[in-house]
């Protein structure tokens, strides 16, 4: 049976500005194709690598409690993408180099966690993050 949790107000603004300090100063958003996995320390070798994108310094503002909801700073588009084929989702990565998976999201053009240009990516095309949010409800 699953459990309601309600969190105090600063412990959801904790959680939300946690993420930025996960990511660190040198973050990347890796999109994928396939089948995301099952959890975000689960290999991506099963998935077709399509575009990568650096994040800012730092990822994000500090998250206010007045929204709750994380809102990445400005993301450099990728002017070359990887390879050709329909985004799915999408893998965070921080710290030092880029090698520590912080989190996994879904992409689309609107309405996810990442909203792209398009999803139908082209190998050595643009890729470019129109909006990347994360909302902490409180049921």
């Amino acid at each position: 049976m699953a459990t309601t949790v309600g969190f105090a107000n600063a412990t959801r603004t904790g959680m939300l500005n946690a993420i930025t300090t996960a990511i660190g100063a040198v973050g990347l958003v890796r999109i994928y194709a396939g089948t995301r996995p099952a959890t975000c320390d689960t290999a991506t070798s099963s998935n077709t690598l399509l575009a990568e994108l650096p994040m800012a310094n730092p990822a994000a503002p500090d998250v206010t409690t007045s929204t709750y909801v994380w809102t990445a700073n400005a993301i450099t588009q990728d002017t070359t993408a990887n390879a050709s084929d329909v985004a799915s989702w999408a893998r965070v990565w921080g710290q030092t180099g880029s090698t520590v998976a912080v989190f996994d999201v879904d992409v689309a053009t609107s309405s996810a966690g990442i909203n792209l240009n398009t999803t139908q990516i082209v190998s050595g095309g643009p890729v470019q993050i129109t909006a990347f949010t994360i909302t902490l409800p409180n049921p």
